[in-house]
């Protein structure tokens, strides 16, 4: 084999012969020119016939060019084996190349197969030499391009390792990258510095007042500068620093960069210094994880309770210890707690009276807490602000409109056996442990080509006797449950139909259990798995506040209020009853539809996360903590009062709510394989979001989630100490679910272990 030597800026790169994947159903003279074209040029060439051995192959071999067949859609499609490849995370310097027909009479934009993932296309011409000059250009042009950034990565991980603080500012000295030296030493998480312009980072008084004004006045004309400056560190102490500042020079012979490579003096022993380091890394700890303490004691109950079946009391209490010190706290806990305490000391008619405002309290809209996020970790404040708030509401020049989709009917090639009895035995087999929390849904993804919702819907409704209670046929189920897969969107990595299918396994488990059944009738159970089942019915795969900013018509219909959720529900109703052959709800009488309708709808609103809190909080105060104090009052004896609190009709609501919040965003609690994965597939569709609202100049929702910064890690831990924790403590404390919170525990404890060797990846690189 023949190395070409590369050269990218002082680093000598040597490169292998360019290998090539071609990707054409059938052989042709567009494929023939390729193939001649690859040997001319010296280049390992592989072939394959569909999307899955092209996939197998790039994976196995990684090549630097892909060239995918774009003529013919009957055969394959291509820009789905484009976006199978870029998922790929090795392939983010891959260049793939669409072969396209020649135009009949306009030219189309090519910015459908940018969006998927193409770097450019070729317009066919089989000639050999048309095919040959292709590859001479690609290998030129892009792909040497792609060679040399993939060297930037080793020079990334210098930096990373580097015991020297190092800073990177674009020319107009905003910052664009701090290492982890730098971290430590000036106790800055990296979040909180990127993007900002020096000017807005405080700066110490010890230096002389013209400093600044020197050191400008230097690098701007393209010198370096060196000498000692105070740092000001992000606790107010000032450090003092041996400083070099290098200007980079890039294109147009301009000033591009300024790269700051900054050594604490100390003039005591080396020790010292170690010992310097450590205290800044701690004193960072302590800045970046107030948040992290909100786990207060309950790792350490976790860790310690027993979970032997006979230590399911036990557990059982410590959980409710836990929701008694519930650390994310409505204003309005505060004040019940506070009236409790009171009641215990009060005279008859003062008791009474407060239990009338515990009433009135408890069923008022007072329970959004007050979150003062300003300080806290950015990956909290991001998901608080993505997830919490409807978006700034600010419309940009070029509005974002999603295009009005028609409503799908049942495709054609959706043939589903006729019953239950005619499942394919392989979907059969994969669906034998539905029942179990550690059934794997992405077996059942891939089993069934992405359409696990219908299968696995006609097994747990059957389960549930859906179709009895329906007085429906089950081929109208089976209608339905296709329509409403069909009206999932499979390009969206996270809110596709296999989440859809996820939430209702989450939420037929979660059914079974002793407390839920002692308080649920039959038509809650048939409203929670329907409401599961179209909870995210024709999701685009953006969050509320994206479409609010980008003035969708969406956001627009629904005055920029729980605007999917809205719509998910609403859709679901429109679809099912649009048609008599998927019209489940057409044999049963007015009055049970429209409690059935209330509850589905209520159900699909409370996925929402604005009124997580609130959700949380209503049900700990208006059930956990009547349990509980009736536990303590005389153990089991008071039946009638127990079933009172579990069947009173505001209590089911508030059962059924924390029910689909829990299947919804139950992902930490699975077994941490299947846990990695959605962690996976949720970030990409944020980092998705992210791409999009930078390409539409729309202000950026979550600014954590960018695929070239973010920590996965991070992000997990955020999420699970803010939105997770409490939540399934209050669900385990009432519905007895040890094998849960172990695995939410193992899963917390993977990511704190990546977290803490500084990876921002789903998992450790190989040994």
């Amino acid at each position: 084999t023949t190395l070409t030597e590369v050269q990218f800026g002082p680093m000598k790169l040597f490169k292998d012969p360019l290998q090539v994947l071609l990707v054409f159903a059938k052989e042709d003279s567009q494929s023939n020119g390729f193939c001649w074209a690859c040997e001319k040029a010296n280049f390992r060439c592989s072939m394959a016939r569909t999307p899955e051995s092209a996939l197998e192959c790039f994976l196995e071999k990684h090549h630097d060019l892909v060239i995918i067949d774009h003529r013919h859609s009957r055969h394959f499609d291509a820009e789905a084996l484009c976006r199978s490849i870029r998922a790929v995370n090795s392939s983010e310097n891959t260049v793939i190349v669409a072969v396209v027909k020649r135009p009949d009479r306009e030219e189309a934009s090519v910015m459908p197969l940018i969006n998927a993932g193409f770097n450019r296309r070729y317009v066919e011409n089989a000639n050999m030499m048309a095919c040959y000059n292709e590859l001479l250009q690609l290998e030129h042009g892009e792909v040497r391009a792609q060679f040399k950034l993939r060297a930037g990565n080793a020079i990334f991980t210098a930096l990373e390792q580097s015991q020297e603080a190092v800073e990177i500012t674009s020319e107009d000295q905003v910052i664009q990258y701090v290492n982890p030296a730098y971290e430590s030493i000036m106790g800055y998480q990296q979040g909180e510095l990127i993007g900002k312009e020096i000017i807005e980072v405080p700066k110490s008084e010890k230096n002389k007042p013209d400093l600044l004004e020197t050191i400008n006045s230097c690098i701007r004309k393209g010198k370096e500068w060196q000498g000692i400056y105070y740092a000001k560190k992000k606790n107010g102490d000032s450090i003092q620093q041996n400083v070099k500042i290098t200007p980079v020079i890039g294109q147009g012979g301009k000033i591009r960069h300024y790269v700051s490579i900054n050594r604490p003096l100390n003039d005591n022993n080396k020790s010292d210094k170690s010992s310097e380091r450590v205290q800044a890394e701690s004193q960072t700890d302590i800045q970046s994880s107030k948040h992290k303490d909100r786990r207060k004691g309950s790792l350490d109950v976790r860790s310690t309770t027993s979970r032997g079946s006979d230590g399911s009391s036990q557990r059982r209490h410590s959980s409710m210890a836990r929701i008694h010190s519930m650390t994310i706290e409505a204003p309005i806990t505060k004040v019940i707690n506070i009236i409790n305490a009171a009641q215990e000391s009060s005279p008859m008619p003062v008791a009474e009276a407060l239990d009338r405002v515990l009433e009135i309290l408890r069923t008022t809209e007072l329970y959004s807490p007050q979150l003062g996020t300003k300080d806290e970790d950015p990956h909290t404040n991001d998901l608080v602000g993505g997830l919490m708030t409807d978006g700034l509401r600010r419309l940009s020049g070029n509005e974002y409109i999603f295009s009005t989709k028609q409503p799908h009917h049942i495709p054609s090639h959706l043939t589903t056996p006729l019953s239950l009895n005619d499942i394919p035995p392989r979907i059969a087999q994969t669906m034998e442990n539905e029942d179990s929390w550690d059934f794997d849904i992405f077996n059942l993804e891939a089993a069934t080509m992405k359409r696990p919702l219908t299968y696995l819907g006609l097994k747990i409704f059957s389960r549930f006797g859906v179709c009895e209670f329906l007085n429906c046929p089950e081929a109208t189920l089976r209608s339905w449950l296709q329509v409403i897969e069909a009206n999932y969107h499979s390009s969206n990595s996270y809110h596709n139909s296999s989440h859809a299918a996820d939430v209702l396994h989450a939420t037929a488990y979660f059914l079974c259990k002793e407390r839920v059944k002692q308080s649920l009738d039959p038509i809650d159970e048939v409203a929670a798995l329907i409401a599961a089942t179209v909870h995210d019915v024709d999701h685009p795969g953006r969050t509320n506040s994206f479409l609010c900013n980008a003035g969708s018509e969406l956001a627009i219909l629904y005055n920029d209020t729980a605007v999917l959720e809205s719509h998910h529900a609403a859709l679901a109703f429109q679809i099912t009853t649009r048609d008599d052959k998927c019209n489940i709800f057409k044999n049963i009488e007015r009055n049970e539809y429209r409690t059935l309708r209330q509850a589905i709808i209520d159900m699909v609103l409370a996925t929402e996360m604005t009124k997580h809190f609130e959700h949380v909080n209503k049900f700990v105060n208006s059930i956990n903590k009547p349990l509980a104090a009736l536990e303590e009052n005389g153990g089991n004896s008071d039946e009638e009062s127990v079933k009172s609190i579990l069947t009173s009709p505001e209590n089911r609501i508030l059962v059924k709510r924390m029910l689909i919040k829990c299947a919804d965003i139950s992902n930490p609690c699975r077994p941490q394989e299947l846990c990695i994965e959605w962690a996976g597939r949720i970030s990409e569709e944020y980092f998705a979001q992210t791409d999009e609202e930078k390409r539409q100049g729309l202000p950026v929702v979550m600014p954590v989630f960018d695929r070239n910064t973010c920590s996965i890690p991070k992000s997990q831990i955020s999420f699970i100490d803010y939105f997770i924790t409490d939540m399934f403590d209050a669900w385990d404390a009432f519905a007895d679910l040890p094998n849960l919170m172990q695995h939410l525990d193992n899963n917390f404890k993977y990511w704190k272990g990546l977290d803490e060797r500084k990876l921002h990846s789903l998992r450790p690189p190989p040994e």
